[in-house]
């Protein structure tokens, strides 16, 4: 045992080299104070025994590392991670962690034990593994191989005990070879800090692990595809016709997904196609979250069997000279890349004759009534006990608001003549059960009504129809489910029909802010955020006695008209604002809704029993504000109350009990489908 200096800590350490009289200095499990795992010798400890323990492997890591699997930037050793929350995804072993990181300018990340082991493992220094044990036998989880991120049953491997998951041969990988799909330069061994697709099975290669690449030309393939001997003959059921490799010098496009592909191509003699090695075993069948009815998958189809030949998902034209997916039943295609985009997007249909299944279920229950145009004139439905009756008589009731989706009576509707119950006819016409892309749960939605709920999708508490998954038990209001439904959108502040585009980041003209995903025009420089999409055309303020009409923009260049009359602030003329045409008054859409414009004070709200065991009411206080028990601090804006105890709790402090429970409850599942 001997004195060491202090690591930036503020008293002396002892470096302890024996596990022994590591266990008579502790008082119970301990961790290293930089990589958070358990300590064990060599490390050190502080000699005021006030918990500081040290790996002297992370002691001993320097600040800047010139890492050969990655070597135009290097790594720098940093207390926490340059993001606004420090939590960062190891790039080799995948794992979550807030503590010191080895952080590069290009984004990729490392534990401080994953940075130096792989490290070791492009200098061939194998020590570490000495005496790990080798494991052929199948393990209990789907664990990977932290370097190819294969199955880590499938090849020989170190026992995981040594806390990193690696195949035998992927720890003896050669650092450089030649390879005869490149030609130019020699590949070497590397971390991937971009996604690229491999030059041999065209598949996007994950960012995480290694890969075997060339940095100039921009040139990477899977660990698994340089090493694996292409098959001459490949043969799947669900294609009739064996495959035979051929060896090109140039490019093809690929007939099965219309994507370039080099080197190696697979063909059908008989049917007279060529494709990727991958595409030789794709889907013949698919049933997809983006789309009600199952996708088929054909090489080519006839122009004339199309009105539009966009891609419902990215919007681009489906050159039909090539694979595609697309839907028999209506007029619906896809790119390959984009149905097979996401993996807990779609499931593949094995059996071909099964019958499918009807997911599309009418929540109305009952017709009892038909006009000559074939309209259901009135009806049962799931979510209400009296008969609905329908209407276009959409002047009359412009006060009113659906109480599916909650926005204002605007289109055809049905009614209640006994209750004061309203809904649109696209509202009652949404199936009782639903697939939706944007949830990434494999179980179904199911449409409920009359309960207090938070969507998951745009942040808003409401009590209306949503959509429920029965495993996560996340909602999702109608106004999402419509505004996030692929397809062509009318939009009343537009002349063109709008898409939805779930990659593009971009300006949203209604509100000025920058979202991920939105719905855009095609023809010109016009985009809104979802929740934009779907705000109230007119609306009700305290300060007028007159319905609000949302405005598109200011035309009035008079600078002194650009205040709102609610909060007296200065407005933005480009932006949506709401505007009262008889008292010439307007205000900003968020002072005129409010933060909770879609719920009503003393609604019910049924909460798990981990957050208590009563049901709790809406409520605002006014002239008392209890403390919250969850965060302590005074309830002065919407909280959610028990009127049998003295249980209250904001509802900003249940949202984020309810957003934590989803999210940990779906992490595992997610990272199995995102794969």
């Amino acid at each position: 045992m001997e004195e060491s200096n202090n690591y930036g800590h503020q008293h002396p350490l002892l470096l302890i080299l024996d596990q022994d009289q590591l266990i008579h200095n502790q008082s119970g499990v301990t961790h290293c104070s930089r990589c958070g795992e358990e300590v064990s010798a060599p490390c050190f400890c502080c000699v005021e025994h006030c918990g500081f323990y040290l790996h002297k492997a992370c002691g001993d890591a320097p600040l800047e590392l010139n890492h050969p699997f990655h070597p135009h930037h290097p790594l720098l050793l940093m207390k926490n991670a340059p993001y606004s929350n420090g939590v960062y995804a190891c790039d080799f072993c995948d794992k979550e962690d807030n503590k010191f990181v080895y952080h590069c300018s290009c984004g990729l990340d490392f534990h401080i034990k994953c940075a130096l082991f792989t490290f070791n493992i492009a200098e061939n220094n194998l020590k570490e593994l000495d005496h790990v044990a080798l494991q052929d036998e199948e393990l209990e989880d789907d664990s990977k191989c932290f370097g190819c991120w294969e199955p880590l049953a499938k090849y020989t491997h170190f026992s995981p005990d040594c806390r990193f998951n690696l195949h035998e041969k992927c720890a003896k990988l050669p650092f450089k070879l030649n390879h005869k799909c490149h030609h130019k330069h020699p590949l070497t061994l590397q971390f991937i800090s971009e996604q690229l697709s491999c030059k041999i099975c065209q598949v996007t290669v994950q960012l995480k692990g290694f890969v075997y690449g060339c940095s100039p030309c921009k040139f990477v393939v899977h660990i698994e595809c340089v090493s694996e001997s292409l098959a001459l003959v490949v043969e799947d059921k669900r294609h009739e016709h064996p495959f035979t490799l051929l060896l090109r010098g140039s490019s093809f496009i690929c007939d099965a997904c219309g994507i370039e592909g080099s080197y190696a191509s697979y063909i059908c003699c008989t049917c007279n196609i060529m494709v990727h090695k991958k595409c030789t075993s794709l889907p013949r069948i698919i049933k997809s979250k983006w789309h009600d009815h199952r996708l088929f998958h054909k090489y080519f189809l006839h122009v004339e069997d199309f009105r539009v030949r966009d891609c419902i998902i990215c919007h681009d034209e489906v050159n039909i000279e090539h694979g595609s997916y697309y839907c028999s039943e209506c007029d619906v295609i896809f790119h390959v890349k984009c149905a097979m985009k996401y993996k807990y997007s779609y499931e593949i249909v094995e059996n071909e004759d099964e019958e499918s299944p009807n997911e599309s279920v009418s929540s109305i229950t009952k017709v009892l009534e038909w006009n000559d145009a074939g309209e259901a004139t009135v009806i049962e439905h799931i979510t209400h006990i009296h008969h609905l009756t329908l209407s276009d008589r959409v002047g009359e009731y412009d006060s009113k608001c659906c109480d599916g989706c909650l926005l204002p009576i605007s289109d055809s509707f049905y009614y209640c003549t006994q209750c004061d119950f309203f809904v649109h006819k696209v509202c009652v016409e949404l199936p009782k059960v639903k697939q939706v892309w944007h949830h990434r749960c494999q179980s179904s939605l199911v449409l409920t009504s009359n309960e207090v709920f938070w969507c998951v999708a745009c942040g808003y508490w409401s009590k209306a129809f949503a959509y429920k998954c029965e495993e996560c038990k996340a909602r999702t209001c109608l106004r999402c489910i419509i505004a996030l439904t692929p397809g062509a959108h009318t939009c009343v502040g537009h002349k063109h029909p709008v898409f939805l585009y779930i990659e593009n980041t971009g300006g949203c003209v209604a509100c000025g802010c920058d979202s991920n995903g939105c719905l855009r025009c095609k023809v010109c420089d016009f985009s809104l955020d979802h929740k934009c999409f779907s705000l109230p055309i007119t609306s009700q303020h305290k300060n007028d006695q007159h319905l609000l009409s949302l405005a598109y923009g200011d035309d009035n260049s008079y600078s002194e008209s650009h205040f709102c009359d609610v909060c007296e602030e200065s407005r933005d003329p480009n932006l949506w604002f709401y505007h009262c045409a008889t008292c010439d008054t307007s205000a900003h859409v968020n002072c005129v809704l409010g933060e909770h414009p879609f719920i009503k004070l003393g609604s019910i709200v049924e909460v798990y029993e981990d957050t208590h065991e009563h049901p709790l009411t809406v409520v605002k206080k006014v002239y008392y504000y209890p403390n919250c028990s969850d965060c302590g601090k005074p309830c002065l804006d919407l909280a959610l109350e028990c009127t049998g105890c003295n249980f209250i709790v904001h509802a900003g402090c249940l949202q984020i009990r309810w957003t934590k429970g989803y999210n940990l409850g779906s992490k595992e599942k997610k990272e199995k489908q995102l794969g």
